[in-house]
């Protein structure tokens, strides 16, 4: 199914769209990406959504990349008395391992691994970072604060730990029987939260086993510190942009954004930026202009994919929500000055034959009237490099691998096409022309450009590219066997 654009759409699955019905027309309103969120819905809800994609996706003949959104260790507080108290500006209240019920001067908080972290000086934010505390003292089993900003603090508020890295794995025992489930139902990406370092990256990577990419998502400071070693981890990264907002300033949020997207285009290697994008469309047929003007902005960056979470998970307007994202996404693409945009935050990167390969197809693509680079690949590496250079013609990413096709749906401009195994340059060529008039790429009279490697069906081989005509008549007359 073709776009009229690249950036790609994440949709969250939910309440609001969880029939047949409604998750085939997210994916025709534009939904390249559907999200399985794991903090909601049994094991048995998760697959049937799962199967309806798929259902939806050999009806379509369209590769759907599913991602399952691990929930993550969840930090909260114990029970009132009275259900809540009100914290005053300037009053002193305790965290500690004691499980009795709290009242306006403590409350259990039943994270040891908290306490061992935690320093003077050091900060609590509970229930979004509406209240915020400060740490006057500390030992293995409580806190001692003062409060900065109050507010009502009820019953297993969430509580985030900004200025220090907790002793916590990113996996607790939730997600590692979640992962093993989505990873044995066939999803294609894991995305991974509370990551704090690359550890956390390398132990989900050894527990999938190759069953599914990896995802980290970026929602904390310790994360943004580490970044360059989590992004080398990773095969991808999610910018967080909630959590973020909590435990960091919310101005810092727009320059961090800035610049993780554009590591992770160097690194060729899929960025989604996410919350909040539509947020007003859980209640409203119509987004706000701000948040148009907050999507426009992720895609100008060259983001791979924009997110949308409760907007279609459990808002009253999801297909809408896809579609306006969809419509900002085609408008901006066809702005001078996103191509402007796009060319100038181009850099070199890497000395690979691959690499001067796929920047050689992008030139000759964007110089003459070539129209669609069509890249084999059997891991997706050509592809995902092929998208790094952002070129100004379709990338058709040819595979014989269903699970690579799948994954490269998150990618950039990446139009994914299932095509026979071939062990000849010729076979491939054909192949690629047959792919670009049926997708409307070209028609017979044009000519695009070919990347693979020889031999074939053989990852990280890309050593050849090829000009060739859409007309297979021309490509049997011109071409060696």
């Amino acid at each position: 199914m073709r776009r009229q654009r690249n950036v790609k759409i994440v949709a969250t699955l939910g309440p609001a769209s969880e029939t047949y019905e409604t998750i085939k027309a997210l994916h025709e309103a534009g939904a390249d990406v559907f999200r399985l969120n794991m903090s909601h819905g049994s094991h048995e809800e998760i697959a049937v959504k799962h199967g309806i994609i798929r259902r939806v996706e050999k009806e379509l003949d369209s590769p759907i990349c599913i991602l399952a959104d691990l929930q993550g260790p969840k930090l909260r507080v114990g029970v009132f008395a009275n259900g809540s108290e009100e914290l005053e500006i300037g009053a002193k209240f305790r965290m500690d391992l004691d499980k009795a019920e709290g009242d306006v001067d403590r409350v259990c908080l039943p994270h040891p691994e908290i306490f061992q972290a935690l320093e003077v000086g050091a900060h609590l934010l509970v229930n979004d970072g509406k209240i915020r505390l400060v740490v006057d003292a500390c030992g293995d089993d409580f806190a001692e604060c003062t409060v900065e900003i109050g507010g009502t603090i009820s019953n297993r508020k969430g509580v985030n730990v900004p200025d220090v890295e907790l002793p916590l794995a990113a996996l607790s025992e939730k997600d590692l029987k979640d992962l093993e489930f989505v990873c044995n139902l066939g999803v294609d990406w894991l995305a991974l939260s509370f990551v704090q370092r690359a550890k956390d990256v390398f132990e989900a990577r050894a527990l999938a086993n190759g069953r599914a990419a990896i995802l980290s998502k970026i929602e904390k400071p310790s994360a943004v510190e580490k970044f360059a070693e989590i992004l080398d981890a990773s095969d991808g990264i999610m910018v967080a942009r909630g959590d973020l907002g909590v435990e960091l300033p919310v101005s810092a949020v727009p320059p961090i954004q800035k610049r993780l997207v554009r590591k992770c285009r160097a690194a060729a290697k899929p960025v989604i930026v996410a919350t909040q994008m539509l947020e007003s469309m859980i209640e409203s047929p119509m987004p706000t202009r701000a948040e148009v003007s907050d999507v426009a902005t992720a895609i100008y960056e060259g983001a791979d994919a924009v997110m949308l979470s409760a907007e279609s998970a459990a808002g009253d307007y999801p297909n809408e929500a896809v579609q306006t994202m969809n419509d900002v996404a085609v408008e901006v693409e066809a702005d001078p000055t996103y191509a402007e945009i796009i060319a100038a935050s181009r850099k070199a990167k890497g000395h690979t034959i691959a690499d001067g390969i796929v920047a050689a197809a992008r030139e000759i693509a964007e110089k003459t009237d070539i129209k669609a680079i069509c890249c084999f690949t059997q891991s997706g590496t050509t592809a995902l490099l092929t998208a790094r250079e952002r070129p100004g013609v379709p990338i058709l990413a040819m595979t014989t691998v269903p699970g690579t096709a799948r994954r490269l749906a998150l990618s950039w401009g990446c139009n994914c096409v299932m095509t026979p195994e071939v062990d000849r340059f010729k076979g491939a060529v054909v192949n690629a022309a047959r792919a670009a008039r049926a997708g409307g790429f070209a028609v017979e009279t044009d000519q695009i450009v070919i990347t693979a490697g020889v031999p074939f069906n053989v990852p990280g081989t890309t050593n050849i590219l090829r000009v060739a005509p859409c007309d297979e008549r021309l490509i049997y007359s011109t071409d060696p066997e």
